[in-house]
């Protein structure tokens, strides 16, 4: 079967992803061929286009690699910028991860400090990830205050009771939630998009 100009760009990629995974890893040639159960000289030739790429092998090597193969093989996407969704009163943006759909991640400017009283946190299943893109956040976690400065991030699962606060000004953020954490937050994100609990 002769050789398209799209196929040969989808090998081409594949091998350059192939290639990429090994030096992320930090291995040789070596490393990967023996965790492969192939010769380095057989790798070698499979980077660098010598030798034609085949299915059993690929397979192999993904799992050495620690991927799929659906991921090796998987045509660039040409939708690489997005935009957001800009969403409320107070224009909260919002953006979807195309190849992560349980994911949402949300940039938020929030003003208020959390509640002192740990009943009027929210608890629910998921798990949260953020960032502090400028100023202090307070991260109420059940009875613990945790600062949050500028550039760095806490993880946490919903399940404690938590919500996000200002320390005395405003603070922006980055929040990345997943699937549960996003249906136990709908009414903050879609109704009330600076709501300090979130």
């Amino acid at each position: 079967m002769p050789m398209t100009q799209e196929t040969g760009e989808l090998d081409g990629l594949v091998r350059n992803r192939l290639r990429a995974l090994r030096v992320a890893h930090g291995w040789s040639l070596d490393e990967l061929a023996s965790r492969a159960n192939m010769s380095p000289s057989s790798l070698s030739r499979i980077e660098t286009g010598r030798r034609r790429l085949a299915l059993d092998q690929l397979v192999t090597l993904a799992r050495a690699l620690d991927t799929s193969l659906d991921q090796l093989v998987e045509a660039a996407d040409e939708n690489v910028v997005s935009s957001p969704m800009i969403e409320g009163s107070h224009s909260q943006r919002r953006w979807s991860i195309a190849a992560k759909p349980d994911l949402t991640v949300v940039r938020r400017r929030i003003t208020d400090p959390p509640p002192e009283n740990t009943a009027r946190l929210r608890a629910h299943s998921g798990h949260e990830w953020f960032v502090v893109l400028s100023g202090t956040a307070i991260l109420a976690l059940g009875e613990r205050r945790l600062r949050v400065e500028t550039n760095q991030a806490a993880e946490f699962p919903t399940m404690l009771p938590h919500a996000i606060g200002s320390a005395g000004g405003p603070v922006d953020v980055l929040i990345v939630f997943d699937r549960d954490a996003r249906r136990g937050h709908r009414q903050d994100l879609d109704e009330q998009p600076a709501a300090p609990t979130h």
